[in-house]
């Protein structure tokens, strides 16, 4: 999601509306997990060592969880590890050599892992591919990238081959492979600069959908990994305009377009005919999420449904606020069952939040519900809200005696909302996958532990933990 600066927030609050305000709320206390629920799977990183080494990278290969351990001070290269979640079947796969980097998050393609790699010295970005096994992790290609931009952007599994994109100095780049040099072939040249919005892309069936603009209409493509399948879809508008923000309802694609002063929400199923427009709004919207026939939207304190049928727009609820100068926005959103979680800033004068919170909604008011304050998130990189597939879902809350960030879980209501473990999670500073991995039957996720240093911890996907105070919200 594109989250605006704190400027076009506050000259936003002229044009808002104002929600209730909300009276301190009767404190709902949850009983935290006890120690052993989570768990540390490994020391990845022995006493003694660096503590800027950054576990990362957390990727599911059927079943099988990857990353990568990468220092960010003394130069070390890249070690590429996998685990199947118990201490002994936690190993490293492959060193690399001192000056060797992590460029970016990997990709599961079938049975096996793709990850790009960028060489300091050569200045080069390196695609890799590997079956988990030394000898079976080869180099696959070597490109020369944009200077300020050396990662492979957007990687996708498009019918069992490896899509991503190319950031070079004089355009983008679509290309596709199937783990081997010669089968690592050029879809499209995009020589504008501009030309394609490499950070909203998105994947609808077997094909992946964007959009590209040269000054004049803004068209959305699809690829599906061949150069006969890589075209345009449909045009949207007959000038340029800018891609909000992308998401999901279902098996659906959903997009909003900024034009001028509207936000248009689109819906596609990744044909022409059913690329369709399905709502204009005068102001900022932020997608939520999908239940069942309709998206959810939201427009700053203002929660709403649209049908994907084309039926309109109907109020749900509008959140309340501490004070009425305070602005809602919606930073991060999840489907788990039936219900939507989503994060929301409270912006006041300045460019910092005032708080976030976590939030949660059935499509109803009265299903509509404050979960837990003082959330992590000042963007929307920093307040993952993640579903493990099994009820629960997963985010990161500041410790009632420290600012450090720690996993919390909710599973739907302020009784059964509490912290995870006692352990610490760091930030993510860039629009990067969640800490949060399922792999198997556990969700995995780096922590600052008690050796003071990132390790590998996990949790069932399947758990559970003491209620705590019930009280009808």
């Amino acid at each position: 999601m594109h989250v605006g600066n704190g400027s076009a927030l506050v000259l936003a609050l002229v044009a808002v509306g104002c929600g209730g305000i909300q009276e301190p709320p009767r404190e709902v206390k949850a009983q935290a997990c006890p120690p052993g629920v989570a768990s540390r799977v490994r020391v990845v990183n022995p006493p003694g060592s660096s503590p800027y080494i950054r576990l990362e990278d957390l990727t599911d290969v059927q079943g099988t969880l990857y990353f990568t351990i990468t220092s960010l001070s003394n130069g070390s290269g890249t070690v590429l590890w996998r685990s199947n979640g118990t201490e002994t079947g936690t190993f490293q796969v492959k060193v690399f050599p001192v000056g060797v980097f992590s460029a970016g998050p990997p990709t599961a393609v079938g049975n096996r892992l793709f990850f790009s790699l960028y060489d300091q010295d050569a200045g080069t970005t390196q695609l890799w591919v590997s079956d988990g096994t030394e000898s079976g992790t080869r180099f696959v290609k070597a490109f020369t990238p944009s200077l300020h931009s050396p990662r492979l952007r957007n990687a996708a599994d498009i019918n069992g081959r490896l899509v991503f994109f190319l950031e070079t100095e004089s355009g983008r780049e679509l290309w596709s492979s199937d783990g081997t040099n010669s089968g690592t072939v050029l879809l499209e040249n995009f020589t504008d600069l501009l030309a394609v919005y490499t950070r909203d892309i998105f994947q609808v069936g077997n094909a992946l959908l964007f959009f590209r603009s040269q000054g004049g209409p803004t068209t959305l493509w699809r690829t599906d990994g061949t150069q006969a399948g890589t075209f345009v879809l449909k045009q949207l508008d007959s000038g340029s305009v800018s891609i909000w923000q992308v998401g999901r309802a279902g098996n659906q694609g959903l997009f909003v377009l900024r034009d001028g002063t509207n936000y248009e929400v689109w819906k596609t199923n990744g044909t022409a005919e059913g690329t369709l427009r399905l709502d204009t709004f005068g102001d900022d919207v932020q997608l939520l999420e999908g239940l069942g026939s309709k998206a959810y939207v939201a427009r700053y304190d203002r929660i709403y449904s649209l049908s994907l049928s084309g039926g309109g727009r109907t109020l749900v609820t509008t959140l309340p606020r501490d004070t009425e100068e305070q602005l809602p926005y919606v930073l991060r959103a999840v489907v788990s069952g039936d219900a939507i979680y989503f994060s929301v800033a409270l912006w006041g004068m300045s460019s910092w939040p005032v708080d976030v919170r976590l939030w949660v909604t059935n499509g109803t008011a009265q299903g509509t519900r404050e979960l837990r304050r003082s959330v992590a998130g000042t963007d929307n990189t920093h307040s993952p809200v993640f579903a493990t597939g099994a009820g629960a879902v997963l985010f990161l809350a500041r410790a009632t005696d420290t600012t450090d960030l720690r996993p919390w879980f909710t599973q739907g209501t302020k009784a059964t909302t509490g912290q995870l473990a006692d352990v610490y999670v760091p930030h993510i500073i860039e629009a990067d996958p969640d800490p949060f991995v399922r792999s198997g039957s556990r969700v995995f996720f780096p922590a600052t532990d008690d050796t003071g240093l990132e390790q590998l911890w996990s949790v069932p996907a399947t758990f559970t933990c003491p209620p705590g105070v019930t009280e009808p919200l």
